[in-house]
């Protein structure tokens, strides 16, 4: 029985192995379910069995193993003091009323055999007892429960420190991980940045000048009017790059904690897997990684007009006596995007001295309640955005720390026309010859507007809101039209009495 869970766990933990070269393009699914067979029959890793195949180089392969944060061997390893764990432990069975070491092993996330000495640990120092097994002479199937002093332990635990989920890393554990897997590693093609902006109708040259700002790791300035696609053009640069990265659940920093994992900015691409826990134990787990760790893209962090200077300190809670990673910290491996750059609370000049040092030394330094600061590596893409004019906003010597600045301009005619077109067909809408020439009077000429990017698809969505409101089928015609261009700004000049005919307008006339 032992042989055949140890097995199966083997299947398991390599399976996974594959499933993470799939998600890093490394590999295609084929090929992982052919060595999977393909270990059936001659035994050995499923990387040792991806190489016979010549699906993947032996060199690709161990870089990417390499990176991968490796389980912990005891806990000396984890670098983090047993009593630690052990407080966390009672506190995580006691919170979540639990009752199984499988159960343990899923919520503190470290090994089984590290989690089966802390729970002889806990029952040593009377703070559990079993109730029973279920047909088994192994810990795993073991029933636990709390004794009295263990809930007042874990109650006292509690006040101590409120932080109860996963154990944490060390700050070097961090550090090192933030090091290893920074976005300058990952080449960024002119193939990829294509596809991600393919949804936008922009300049080639905005193309050309972003890959070698991306591949740079330096800081970007995004500027031009507003409602040309700036915004859009910065969150289309979450989808270039490919790595997979490893971010910690918690940090453990002179014996306090800080929690790092946020699901809303670290999004998992952990496979779903049978349980690794059975009945029986098993101790062999080949190819596998550090639970604590979770697997996920590159974070591409957003602020805007509510960032604060306070909002980039570590948070610390007061009732629950653990911090709170900032936003740009948790953006570490990823980019952090600052839009609409001028117009928060805090003048440029505050915001901007902030980054000086980050930006030129590529190290940030936080600050604990108690007074140390800890330093930890800044290896990420910051990206500015704004609609006001850059010389307005910093001076020349900060101007020169933003080494890549990309003007996102106005569109031209032709573009104009392009996005209107893609707009039109959005909404299952015919665009004629007259139809366009009279929108861009009506914008340039009667509203007084430049075009802009964002100006199509206000102008469509307005018109098929109208249509829709009397009943009839979208079209681009009189009013509907002019009542759409209208809500664009102010006219600047009253406009003639009668159906949409001007007398400037080129091009002829829209009829109704």
């Amino acid at each position: 029985m032992g042989s055949k869970i140890a097995g199966e766990d083997t299947i398991d933990s390599q399976m996974r192995l594959g499933d993470l070269l799939i998600r890093a393009g490394l590999v295609t699914e084929k090929d992982v379910a052919n060595a999977v067979e393909r270990l059936k029959v001659h035994g050995g890793r499923l990387g040792d069995n991806l190489v016979s195949l010549g699906v993947i180089e032996r060199e690709a392969l161990d870089g990417f193993l390499h990176r991968i944060p490796q389980e912990p061997r005891d806990v000396e390893e984890t670098g983090i003091e047993e009593s630690e764990l052990l407080s966390l432990l009672i506190k995580i069975v006691y919170s979540f009323g639990l009752s199984t070491i499988p159960q343990f092993t899923d919520a503190i996330k470290l090994p089984l055999p590290m989690v089966i000495d802390l729970t002889q640990l806990a029952i040593e120092r009377g703070f559990i007892y079993t109730l029973g097994s279920r047909n088994s002479d192994s810990p795993v199937g073991i029933t636990y429960a709390m004794t009295e002093e263990g809930r007042r332990w874990a109650q006292e635990a509690i006040e101590r420190s409120g932080y109860i989920g996963p154990a944490p890393v060390t700050l070097k554990a961090f550090t090192d991980r933030v090091l290893l897997q920074k976005p300058t590693n990952e080449r960024v093609s002119k193939e990829r940045i294509i596809k991600a902006l393919s949804a936008l109708t922009l300049a080639d040259s905005i193309v050309e000048q972003t890959g070698p700002a991306l591949n740079s790791g330096r800081a970007i300035l995004l500027y031009g009017p507003p409602g040309n696609g700036k915004s859009s053009v910065a969150i289309s640069f979450s989808s270039v790059f490919h790595d997979v990265i490893y971010v910690p659940y918690a940090v453990m920093v002179e014996g306090q904690i800080i929690r790092f994992h946020d699901p809303s900015i670290h999004i998992s691409i952990n496979p779903v897997l049978p349980s690794e826990i059975d009945d029986s134990p098993s101790f062999i787990r080949r190819e596998t990684y550090d639970a604590r760790w979770v697997t996920c893209r590159r974070p591409f962090v957003v602020t805007g007009g509510e960032l604060t200077l306070e909002m980039l300190d570590l948070r610390y809670d007061l009732a629950g006596h653990y911090y709170e990673a900032p936003m740009h910290m948790k953006a570490l491996g990823g980019c952090f995007f600052i839009d609409d750059f001028g117009r928060q609370l805090v003048s440029p000049t505050n915001l901007l001295n902030r980054w000086i040092v980050p930006l030129e030394s590529r190290v940030d330094y936080l600050r604990l309640h108690n007074g140390k600061t800890i330093a930890i590596p800044f290896e990420e893409l910051v990206i500015f955005s704004t609609n006001l004019e850059p010389e307005d906003l910093m001076d020349p010597a900060f101007l020169r720390r933003l080494p890549y600045k990309i003007e996102v301009g106005p569109p031209d005619l032709a573009q104009f026309r392009n996005i209107l077109e893609r707009e039109c067909a959005r909404q299952g809408l015919k665009l004629h010859e007259d139809v366009f020439h009279f929108i861009v009077y009506m914008v340039k000429e009667e509203m007084g507007l430049a075009l802009a990017g964002y100006q199509p698809r206000f102008i469509v969505d307005q018109v098929v809101a109208t249509c829709r409101f009397l009943g009839i089928v979208p079209e681009l015609k009189p009013p509907y039209v002019d009542y759409a261009i209208s809500n664009l700004g102010v006219r600047r000049k009253s406009k003639p009495e009668g159906n949409l005919d001007h007398p400037k307008q080129p091009q002829g006339k829209i009829s109704a």
